[in-house]
């Protein structure tokens, strides 16, 4: 029998504080037994009452429709004595939410695992309960139709393993986690029949939306074992260090265990934290990596003394004879998920450690890639086995960055698409692509409607729809610096219109590391369809597309700056449809970064070298056919670059082109190739522009740059030419 226990206030707030908040309380009994509750209306948990309706038997009753109440049994609405997996039709009722805002608060760097060890030592007091799911109130309300988001938890059977995560996966998901008490004893088929009949109930309830399952070490065998039992439910698992590798184990943790004398017992909580766990990793998730080394160095020795007093209540959290009980379990519960890998259809995404020191987790990753049918691997080669708990990973990231997160049976990248949050924007453009930015120092510049260049984006209408075309530099490096500016200066999200390989399996590979073309999904990359561009206008949003292509940004030497446009004005007519405003815009200063040493041609006359490249070009997708002309090849390869020393990216937006009330006259082909042409020559005469004007800027080379920012501004600050 099992329960599920949601509270509406995080398992570790207020754990000091002398007042004791009420708060409504609810129980579901998911074994088809009796829960019997505390006779009294006030029940404590960490610290905390909560304030239940007494029934005259001692009863906690339900704030909705259940049944009456007998033998100190709670009985909700449902049949047979159960209660719909479900939150209170009054909360849904209330429950209309906004869209996230861009750039917001998703608590990352806020908790570390001090938090938790200090939110473990209250849940974890004694009360006889069975395995039961809460809520983190910490997680607060989710957006309208999130799907629903089940943390299955590793050895220490906590559910707190998600703490540093709860605020972030609060927004795009309804967050449960599984609680098993330190001196419960199911075995493991209870914990699979416990865990499968609450997403049966989710499945019957909302049948259109996938259900996550979060597994952790021990939890991702019993994620991959509902997911062998229930086929036809539309699962997405992310497994963290699956312990499906627990045989494999070079360290006889078990043996170890057991034959540790009883006089030793202190030092088990260091030896369990050493091994689980990257103590400097743990310690850092909470330090702005911004910081002078000093400061940082500072923070990091007091969070490490803070931390160190903590660890001793892993032997309350784990006591000896209960880690000799779950290894053993653990030990079934491999051998129980391996033998049934065949029959996962779920999607899902496996988190490896590179610095596992329990289990070979990064082999697993690649095993498991291999036996099951839609799976996906991210690779953390600094991060110990408990990873969710260390610096520099945000699980909410990762999720959307490996193109996970879905509100129905299809995902949808336009309605799907959540908002980066503020440390997201602060770790894409600062620990990501800090150094091009460094290096870079763009300077942007806009057209008002009276034909004026401007320094700034004043000339780009912040309403949508709106349609950003231009030049494709060369690898596509001017994209990072366009997206970042608009969002900082602007607060805009610029959703770019990407080559299909983005998204495909020519950018996976058995160990593929969380990389910067999983930041620019997200960031708001969509693959390139009509579609999908008919979504973002229809949604008023402002979209970068690139006439040019694949073939623009990996284009041969002698032709930079060249435009290799399609003879087809492919996008005039859409955004007439939608009465889109088209700003045409050139960029420049890809010369000025680095030298074109190998192209295409060079690759295919080197051995060994062309026969990669062919192999790229075998499995890339095809996005125009052959009839659009030259920039319809599919040449796809790495080129040979050799830096210099780096000068500076320059943008101009050129003057809006308003397409309002012009559909008819556009339908006509003649007007709308004469509009293309327009927007073609507007482009080509911005480059010209900033390829003349760059030479009147002072602070082109890095080296002038550097010394102005030395003693006058920071980085976003350093002019350039007058327009």
């Amino acid at each position: 029998m099992a329960s599920i226990f949601t509270c509406n206030i995080s398992p570790y707030v207020a754990l000091n504080s002398r007042n004791k908040p009420r708060f409504g309380v609810r129980a579901q009994s998911l074994g088809g037994g009796d829960l019997t509750v505390l006779s009294s209306d006030e029940i404590v948990v960490n610290g905390t009452s909560f304030v239940g309706t007494k029934e005259k038997n001692g009863a906690l009753i339900d704030g909705g429709s259940g049944e009456k109440a007998k033998n100190g049994t709670l009985i909700g609405g449902g049949k047979n004595g159960r209660l719909k997996p479900r939150i209170d039709k009054k909360w849904v009722k209330d429950a209309v939410f906004k869209d996230l805002e861009l750039l917001w608060d998703d608590g990352h760097g806020t908790k570390t695992v001090k938090d938790y060890l200090e939110g473990a030592k209250e849940i974890i007091k004694p009360d006889g309960g069975p395995p039961r799911w809460f809520c983190p109130a910490e997680c607060g309300k989710p957006l309208k139709d999130s799907p629903v988001l089940l943390f299955l938890p590793g050895l220490d059977g906590v559910g707190l393993g998600l703490a540093l995560h709860h605020k972030a996966l609060g927004k795009a998901f309804e967050v449960r986690c599984l609680h098993i008490p330190v001196y419960d004893r199911t075995t493991f088929e209870g914990l699979v029949k416990i865990v499968e009949e609450t997403v049966r109930l989710e499945h019957a309830s909302s049948p259109n939306k996938p259900i996550y399952l979060v597994g952790e070490s021990f939890g991702a065998c019993l994620a991959l074992a509902v997911a062998a039992r229930n086929p036809k439910i539309d699962l997405v698992l992310i497994l963290v260090n699956p312990a499906t590798s627990f045989s494999r184990s070079q360290l006889p943790l078990l043996p170890l265990l057991e034959a540790l004398p009883d006089g030793l017992d202190d030092v088990f909580p260091y030896l369990v934290g050493f091994v689980t766990g990257n103590p400097l990793k743990m310690a850092m998730a909470n330090i702005e990596y911004k910081l002078p080394p000093r400061l940082q160095f500072q923070q990091l020795y007091h969070n490490l003394t803070a931390l160190l007093p903590s660890v001793s209540v892993l032997s309350d959290i784990i006591p000896k004879e209960t880690l000799i009980w779950r290894l053993k379990l653990l030990k079934s519960a491999a051998a129980y998920a391996n033998s049934r890998l065949h029959a996962v259809k779920a999607e899902v995404l496996v988190l490896a450690s590179g610095n596992d020191n329990l289990l070979p987790s990064k082999d697993e990753a690649r095993r498991l890639k291999s036996s099951l049918k839609n799976c996906k691997v991210r690779y953390f080669k600094d991060n110990g086995h408990s990873m969710l708990m260390e610096d520099g990973l945000n699980l909410l990231t990762i999720i959307k960055g490996t193109c996970k997160y879905r509100r129905s049976r299809r995902l949808d990248l336009v309605s799907d698409f959540l908002p980066p949050s503020m440390s997201e924007f602060k770790c894409a453009f600062g620990e990501v692509t800090g150094l091009l930015r460094l290096a870079t120092c763009s300077a942007v510049f806009s057209t008002l409607d009276d034909g004026k260049i401007v320094k700034g984006l004043a000339g780009v209408p912040d309403e949508g729809p709106v349609i950003f075309i231009g030049y494709h530099m060369l690898m596509g490096l001017e994209i990072y610096s366009l997206v970042e500016e608009f969002l900082r200066e602007k607060n805009i999200m610029v959703r770019g219109i990407a080559h299909p390989d983005l998204f495909s399996e020519i950018m996976e590979g058995s160990s593929t590391e969380f990389s910067i073309s999983d930041w620019m999904k997200v960031m708001g990359a969509v693959p390139v369809t009509a579609s999908n561009l008919f979504k973002l206008l229809s949604t008023k949003s402002h979209v970068l597309l690139y006439p040019g292509g694949q073939r623009e940004a990996l284009h041969y030497k002698g032709e930079a700056y060249k435009l290799i446009w399609p003879d087809q004005p492919e996008f005039v007519r859409m955004a007439a449809r939608f009465g889109a405003t088209i700003v045409p815009f050139g960029t420049v200063g890809e010369d000025d970064i680095a030298e074109l040493a190998l192209d295409y041609h060079d690759l295919m006359k080197i051995p060994l070298l062309n026969d990669f490249v062919r192999d790229l070009k075998s499995k890339s997708s095809r996005v125009r056919d052959e009839s659009k002309g030259e920039v319809a090849s599919t040449d796809l390869f790495i080129p040979g670059l050799l830096p210099k020393i780096p000068g500076r990216f320059y943008f101009l937006f050129g003057k809006p082109v308003k397409t309002e009330g012009m559909k008819e006259m556009l339908e006509d082909k003649e007007n709308a190739n004469q509009m293309y042409l327009h927007v073609k020559s507007e482009v080509q005469n911005s480059i010209a522009y900033l390829l003349k004007k760059r030479e009147e800027d002072p602070y082109r080379s890095i080296i002038d740059r550097t010394i102005y920012r030395a003693f006058y501004s920071p980085l976003p600050e350093v002019p350039a030419f007058d327009p």
